[in-house]
């Protein structure tokens, strides 16, 4: 991704991000509403995953049979979900003029492996210049939620994935991760309270897109 063709992106790179049963892909039909109300073009997708290729690995990432990888190896292939995803998918929707809503993206593999997995942050910062160059989401929702919480949720739905299979450590040092990543770069974020009832949860969306279009 070089730095001229991320100078001619049209369409706004819109993420959604969140520990594990904040809500992410209600609130993400909330936000496609927004849209749909403004008579925007866009796409919506998720990470790992939105390329048949990137479906795959999610598949490997997301198995429970796959306890014993290694940390690397999960951000390894979370990058090459991502490279897939980029060059396929995102890339030709932001050029064509078309927003894309992504359910993750980058800010997830900084709290996740970075910080949930003790990785080296310079290293996923090296990858992260590799495979995006300086293309970044134009605007990012953090919905943020005390993880007993929303792993409590996340158990009323049923069988857990490899990742939602974690102690509730993993995921008080991943949601510090977002937040840190909000207090570096305060502009780009907003950080939702996702315990509060759903409609305060969207109105506080709604406000903060408003305000990032111009509209607030």
């Amino acid at each position: 991704m070089t730095g001229t063709m991320a100078g001619t992106m049209k369409g706004k790179f819109i993420t959604v991000e969140g520990t594990e049963g904040v809500g992410k892909t209600t609130n993400i039909q909330r936000i496609a509403g927004w849209l749909d109300e403004r008579g925007i073009t866009y796409i919506s997708t998720r990470e790992p995953g939105g390329t048949a290729l990137g479906e795959k690995i999610r598949d490997l990432l997301l198995d429970k049979g796959n306890i014993s990888m290694v940390a690397s190896a999960e951000l390894l292939l979370m990058f090459a979900a991502r490279a897939q995803h980029l060059e396929e998918k995102i890339i030709p929707a932001l050029a064509a003029g078309t927003w894309v809503l992504c359910d993750r993206f980058t800010d997830a593999t900084y709290a996740y492996q970075g910080f949930g997995r003790g990785l080296n942050l310079e290293h996923i910062k090296g990858l992260e210049a590799l495979v995006q160059g300086d293309l970044h989401p134009d605007f990012t929702l953090i919905l943020d939620i005390d993880p007993a919480l929303g792993m409590s949720r996340v158990r009323a739905r049923g069988e857990l994935d490899r990742f939602e299979s974690e102690e509730l450590a993993f995921f008080d040092r991943v949601r510090a991760g977002y937040r840190e990543r909000v207090n570096g770069n305060p502009s780009r974020y907003c950080l939702v309270d996702a315990s509060a009832p759903l409609a305060i949860v969207q109105a506080h969306i709604v406000g903060a897109l408003n305000t990032f279009v111009g509209e607030g």
